[in-house]
């Protein structure tokens, strides 16, 4: 239910906004926007994707610490099975960081 909800309201969002958004692109509407006052400069040029996936990555290596403290906390109260649980989990992450650095999605080169 919740998520049928959740799905009509993004597909209503997408057709109003085709339906009432801009149709002619000018100039004007191209113009970067800077809080309503003229463009100070002209802008530096496009960022490089490093930055993105750096940010993307810390994300991910940084929900690591969100599953890791709770269970930390709570170690000696789980048992065994959360034990096995968690280095599987930890197994992919060690995975996921192997293979980021063997892609070389870390060099700023």
């Amino acid at each position: 239910m919740t998520t049928g909800f959740g799905l009509a309201v993004a597909a209503g969002m997408l057709i109003l906004s085709v339906m009432f958004g801009p149709k002619k692109k000018t100039a004007v509407k191209q113009e970067s926007f800077e809080c309503g006052m003229p463009p100070a400069m002209q802008p530096r040029g496009i960022a490089r994707v490093n930055f993105y996936l750096v940010a993307v990555l810390f994300v991910m290596f940084d929900i690591e610490i969100v599953f890791l403290y709770p269970w930390a906390v709570s170690f000696r109260a789980l048992g065994p099975v959360a034990f096995y649980a968690m280095a599987a989990f930890l197994s992919v992450l060690f995975a996921g960081l192997i293979y980021v650095v063997k892609k070389g999605a870390l060099e700023w080169d």
